[in-house]
């Protein structure tokens, strides 16, 4: 019998502290939005309101992006048989932030690979472990440089399929964060099922403390991160993930190369930057690339920091080192560029 991975309702737990009297002006709200649980919480005299738009986005955002709502952009776009469909700015954005992190990563993400994770099951519920050669046809049609778009349309190839599932919750994050500034909201937290956005800091100034997951363990942190207005993205092997009969574990982020589950050598990817949407997009790829390609990737580039967890090592890039403690036995390193 195939058995489901346990994974905790949020695979990042924010560790906020005591609520101290300046604290009392706390307003929260929770929803089940993107296949998964979402709390937010702001401080100040219109965070109630902020909260409500934020929400409202959030759950726009999911009928605006969804693979299988048939009113959504991409669901249009899916089925539209190679005909161009009108789009939205929105989802352009996240287009391009797509194909730019494409780039970067040698196509280590590749958001047409959703038939190979519908096929796995990992969509459905459905799981199996479909054969090599059904795997090699279906890897036949992915390749995003031939989905083409602009700020107004997007074509996608009639024998291909896409998914921004990738993405959407670290855009969501944004959206929701600048509607808290929007609303003078300088103090807030906003956790979509481990995409973290940090507004501002605490009430009494002092950064987020943000948990990481130990992948081997769901119940205790492998490290806790301190942030002030920045994202926090993790992807791990726990999530959304099954043990087949033979005892194989298989998860979902998938190897555009292979079809199959990345075996990279990463158990989680964290990564802590400005922009959720970049995060979000960072912390697939990079898991996929695996220690010595992420590292590499990340001394390309200047707009974010890491932590890489293996079954043996934690590293964790120099520029987040000073706001990372270790709350595990793994040996720990930093890398420096």
């Amino acid at each position: 019998m195939k058995t489901i991975c346990a994974a905790a309702m949020l695979s990042l737990l924010l560790l906020t502290g005591c609520t101290s009297a300046q604290d009392s002006g706390v307003h929260s709200r929770e929803l089940f939005a993107m296949d998964t649980y979402m709390s937010l919480k702001a401080y100040g005299a219109h965070a109630e309101e902020a909260l409500g738009e934020a929400a409202a986005k959030i759950n726009d955002l999911e009928g605006q992006l969804s693979v299988t709502d048939t009113g959504s952009e991409i669901y249009a776009a899916n089925h539209a048989g190679g005909s161009a469909v009108p789009i939205s700015a929105e989802t352009a954005a996240i287009l391009q932030e797509a194909r730019r992190t494409a780039a970067e990563s040698g196509n280590a993400l590749q958001i047409s690979v959703y038939p190979l994770v519908r096929t796995w099951g990992f969509t459905t519920g459905e799981y199996r472990v479909p054969a090599d050669s059904e795997l090699a046809a279906l890897c036949t049609h992915v390749g995003d440089a031939r989905i083409s778009f602009d700020s107004s349309t997007l074509t996608v190839p009639a024998d291909m399929e896409i998914d921004l599932g990738a993405l959407a919750k670290g855009f969501a994050g944004d959206a929701a964060a600048e509607i808290m500034r929007r609303h003078g909201v300088t103090s807030a937290i906003i956790n979509l099922g481990g995409n973290v956005q940090a507004v501002g800091t605490k009430p009494d100034g002092s950064k987020w403390t943000v948990g990481v997951r130990d992948p081997f363990n769901e119940n205790q942190l492998c490290g806790t991160v301190h942030v002030a207005d920045k994202a926090v993205v993790t992807s791990g092997n726990y999530e959304r993930c099954f043990t087949a009969e033979d005892g194989t574990k298989y998860w979902h982020i998938i190897d555009p190369a292979s079809g199959r589950p990345a075996d990279s050598g990463l158990c989680s990817v964290t990564v802590i930057g400005g922009s959720g949407l970049r995060c979000d997009a960072l912390s697939t790829a990079l898991f996929v690339e695996g220690t010595e390609r992420a590292a590499a990737h990340w001394r390309a580039c200047s707009d974010f920091e890491m932590v890489l967890v293996t079954a043996e090592m934690i590293y964790v890039t120099e520029g987040i080192a000073g706001d990372f403690s270790v709350g595990s036995t793994l040996p720990f390193e930093v890398l420096r560029r």
